[in-house]
């Protein structure tokens, strides 16, 4: 997040029109969080988006990836600090938002990564496997060891 305002975090380069900063807001569902605000679109966003919850940054910078229209999007443990329904709704937004795009997550959180056409596990630098999450699953390695992982840790 920058220093600046909404409205500058959203298009810093001044390509998009008000309304369609609003049309994306509407997308990441922050619309009416924004609308409230007293400077609205000009609000002031401080050092680090602070005055924001992790959940509206994280939305924040999807919007303003809505507005870039990408080809290509990398999503860096977009969903790390979050409670798992906003992780929920964040999935749903770039599953309905980015359909055109090839996204690439990086995500210790399965559930995150679990409708992926193809997951790639890494092992000390290393590709281990690659296939979608059902045949990984299937073949009962490295992935299928930390699906039956989290599926334990959730059951405590």
């Amino acid at each position: 997040m920058f220093s600046n305002t909404i409205r500058y975090n959203l298009d810093p380069f001044e390509e998009n029109s008000e309304y369609q900063l609003w049309e994306a807001l509407k997308k990441v569902q922050l619309a009416e969080a924004i609308a409230a605000m007293p400077g609205g679109l000009d609000e002031q966003v401080v050092e680090g988006g602070e005055n924001f919850s992790q959940g509206q940054r994280q939305l924040l910078c999807i919007a303003r990836s809505l507005l870039r229209n990408p080809k290509i999007l990398v999503m860096d443990e977009a969903t790390a600090s979050i409670d798992n329904t906003t992780d929920s709704a964040i999935q749903e937004m770039i599953r309905e938002n980015f359909a055109n795009a090839t996204v690439l997550t990086i995500a210790h959180r399965l559930n995150t990564i679990m409708d992926s056409d193809r997951v790639l596990v890494l092992d000390d630098g290393c590709v281990a496997e690659f296939d979608s999450p059902a045949a990984l699953i299937g073949l009962g390695g490295i992935f299928a060891s930390m699906v039956e992982k989290s599926k334990n840790a959730h059951n405590e």
